[in-house]
């Protein structure tokens, strides 16, 4: 029997309603100190009651240093905890479940210079793994489902893993299993730390430079990353905000990769990127092994579009990705349904 969008679903022990995902998308409204306020809670509140089976959370830095950009959320110091199990207990009145996107912008010494991968000591990249695994416990601690890892879009773990960043000639540079080495580092800290927590990762197929990791790498990064204890992948790519994607038009860049990948992994692989109609999302389920469906900026025009979709009052969602979003306070649409 085939998939449909609008099922109950179970992956890796997580059980969704449906196969949509909110993909972690960008607000830049916490405090400085990683705080959330009302704000924050009534945005995943909206988003949560729209319709998606999962929601992952924006951008959240395991550092309490990490300066890459303001208004980060952050899972730093178990004082936020009380916080975000507050976050967690607004989506999930809702009816779907909720993965914290653990992250890192930058590594930063305590002068304050930031420090790229060639440069840091095995310490300091061992100081950055502790990171990410306390941050997983404190994300358990709060009633998350899980976590997803962010070795993506070039933050901190991207540039690690890419060989256009990475010239180290240690046992955490050179080969792919080597750059690869401290994410999966961390993906069976967390499974030693904080055992029966859900841990999906989103990695680019692509970084779309030259000397950087192309698809045939990434394929090998992913299965390096499988091995090492991941219950799903996210598929992204470096350059993830294509214009002018539409209904019928650009739709689902990254499923030629996202369906090599389902085809060689046993893990469900999650797709992100331009979908936004019905008949596109249906194809990438009847045609591929990808098991989830990831949007983002059409839950930016309208958070109540899977229910819409669901309900069939429409097969479309009318935003044309023009990218005004960027621009604008907590990544809101412009054009806002």
């Amino acid at each position: 029997m085939g998939k449909a969008i609008f099922e109950p679903v179970e992956v890796g022990g997580l059980n969704l309603k449906n196969r949509l995902v909110r993909s972690a998308t960008w607000e830049g409204i916490a405090a400085s100190d990683g705080g959330i306020d009302d704000v924050a809670y009534s945005i995943y509140e909206e988003l949560a009651r729209g319709g998606v089976g999962l929601v992952i959370t924006g951008f959240t830095s395991v550092a309490g240093n990490d300066r890459y950009f303001g208004g980060m959320m952050r899972l730093h110091d178990d004082t936020l905890v009380p916080q975000y199990t507050r976050l967690v207990d607004v989506i999930h009145a809702q009816g779907a479940s909720v993965l914290a996107q653990l992250a890192l912008g930058g590594f930063y010494r305590e002068d304050g210079r930031q420090v790229e991968p060639d440069s840091m000591t095995t310490d300091e990249i061992h100081q950055v793994e502790r990171w990410f695994v306390d941050a997983a416990v404190r994300a358990q601690q709060a009633g998350f489902d899980g976590v997803q890892v962010h070795v993506a879009h070039f933050f901190f773990l991207s540039r690690f893993v890419s060989p256009a960043v990475n010239h180290r000639t240690d046992e955490y540079g050179g080969s792919t299993e080597n750059r690869a080495r401290i994410v999966c580092e961390i993906v069976r800290g967390i499974r030693e730390e904080a055992p029966g927590l859900y841990v999906s990762a989103k990695v680019n197929s692509s970084d779309l430079m030259p000397g950087g990791l192309d698809e045939d790498e990434a394929l090998v990064l992913c299965k390096l990353l499988v091995d090492a204890g991941l219950d799903s992948i996210e598929v992204s790519g470096n350059g993830t905000s294509v214009a002018g994607v539409r209904a019928g038009r650009g739709e689902a860049y990254f499923a030629p990769f996202a369906a090599k990948l389902a085809s060689e992994v046993d893990v469900p692989v999650i797709l992100v990127g331009g979908l936004r109609s019905r008949g596109a999302m249906q194809h990438v389920l009847d045609s591929t092994d990808v098991e989830l469906l990831a949007l983002s900026r059409p839950l930016l025009y309208d958070p109540e579009f899977p229910n819409r979709l669901a309900s069939g009052k429409v097969d479309e969602s009318d935003c044309i990705s023009c990218n005004a979003c960027y621009s604008t306070a907590q990544h809101r649409c412009r054009f806002r349904r």
